[in-house]
């Protein structure tokens, strides 16, 4: 069997880079140990910049039917759930206009849902990478049925590593990272309690409790995630229940716990993204702390710049020497977000997300920049395209891709113009992710 794209990993990663190649007409194939998605949500907050690719994959609507309502973005700090003395914060860049698509909260296991049903018969679940050689040409994998331990070989030309911070693909390529491991450990717990009326006036995605640990939002009503550090203590010996109804400040709380995870907060960096035919992405790539919520979103970023680069690469449109731009403008986004993240781990008290970051990176030939002062709507050579609205009711990012669009000035908003300087006779050559490949003067 062979196929010009083999995707290791069907998260949220490799489901947004299947669905990016298929709108590219790549032939490719997905692969994934699980069988079944996982009963954990792990991430949950989805940036404006990966809402915006997924308004331009035809899936936001669905998405944000997915997740939590808009007003509940916000974060709560007190002492227990139930406190009369909170405090509710809402996240920076709220309702700043720059962008059609602004971020929210959405389960993992409900966004690789909608992820997955797009993506169709491309993904394979219960199929595991076992090994893998490759040449100058192509890739051979061996790989196995879970269910049946059955093994194959498939041939690809290209394998993407997106299998996590385990990945198998970057220890098979000796990709090293770097960076501190064991920065905390958490224990974190799913679990379902009547709290929708608790909460009622003080909604929020996540609940800091100034004694450690917190809440995090399902659905702000009967499912939640309890999440503790560990402090060198064995999962097995707290009292999950006795932990929850002290944590809400509610002591007959009626508590079902459904499942438990460990996970250890990491800040790492891989230290290359390719090694010939094989590349990383997500968090085969990149280990982010959650604090701050940019993990999961770096890894969609990638994923939406390796897609158009493969693409072009495997339909003659460039030369293979495209790829190597990946690594130069992906991965300084994540050793900045590392560090963002980071100072947030060590400021928890205070730190608030900013759905607006990743809207600031820009790709210079000098490198990658990421503004942390607060985003500005530019038209230079790198940045992504600035929202305006146009006349039909679009948005300016509802023009782009799959593959590059140059737009003149006169079709686009005198608002954009007169915020970017563009005359009349500028043209823009945006790439299929977005950014600005060009600036013309007629």
């Amino acid at each position: 069997m062979r196929t010009s794209v083999l995707v290791i990993g069907g998260g949220p990663v490799g489901l947004t880079l299947s669905i990016l190649l298929s709108r590219m007409g790549i032939d490719h194939r997905v692969i994934e140990a699980r069988v079944e998605p996982s009963p954990h949500p792990k991430a949950r907050g989805i940036s404006a910049r990966s809402m915006e690719i997924f308004r331009r994959l035809g899936l936001e609507a669905e998405i944000r039917a997915a997740g939590l309502p808009a007003d509940h973005v916000a974060f709560f700090r007190g002492r227990t759930l139930n406190d009369p003395d909170h405090v509710r914060t809402l996240p920076v860049s709220e309702n700043a206009g720059h962008t059609p698509a602004p971020g929210l909260t959405c389960s993992q296991d409900a966004l690789e849902r909608v992820l997955s049903a797009r993506a169709g018969e491309s993904v394979r679940l219960g199929v595991r990478l076992m090994s893998y050689e490759q040449t100058d040409s192509g890739v051979t994998a061996t790989i196995r049925e879970e269910r049946t331990g059955a093994e194959s070989v498939l041939q690809a030309d290209w394998l993407i590593g997106c299998d996590g911070a385990h990945s198998t693909v970057r220890s098979g390529s000796g990709i090293t990272m770097t960076g501190p491991t064991g920065l905390n450990e958490f224990l974190s717990v799913r679990f379902e309690a009547p709290l929708g009326p608790v909460v009622a006036d003080r909604a929020s995605t996540s609940y800091f409790l100034t004694g450690g640990g917190g809440f995090l939002a399902i659905d702000n009503d009967r499912h939640w995630i309890y999440q503790h550090p560990l402090n060198g203590r064995r999962p097995g010996d707290i009292d999950l229940v006795a932990q929850i109804r002290s944590g809400t400040g509610i002591p007959d709380l009626d508590v079902i716990v459904r499942n438990t995870a460990t996970w250890r907060m990491d800040a790492r960096l891989a230290d290359s993204y390719r090694s010939g035919r094989v590349m990383l992405a997500g968090d085969a790539a990149h280990a982010v702390p959650p604090t701050g919520g940019h993990g999961m979103n770096v890894g969609i970023g990638d994923a939406d710049n390796l897609a158009w680069k493969l693409a072009a690469v495997l339909t003659r449109a460039a030369p293979e020497s495209l790829l190597d731009t990946y690594e130069f403008e992906r991965r300084p986004v994540a050793r900045q977000v590392i560090d963002i993240s980071i100072a947030n781990a060590g400021n928890r008290s205070s730190y608030r997300i900013d759905d607006e970051l990743l809207l600031g990176t820009a790709y210079r030939d000098t490198g990658t920049t990421l503004t942390t002062d607060g985003y500005a709507p530019s038209a230079n050579v790198g940045e992504r395209l600035p929202h305006a609205w146009l006349a039909d009711g679009r948005s300016t990012l509802d023009l782009v891709g799959p593959g590059h669009i140059l737009l003149t000035g006169s079709q686009l908003p005198q608002s954009l113009r007169d915020v970017c300087g563009l005359s009349p006779t500028t043209a823009l050559l945006i790439r299929p992710d977005g950014h600005i490949a060009a600036r013309l003067y007629g």
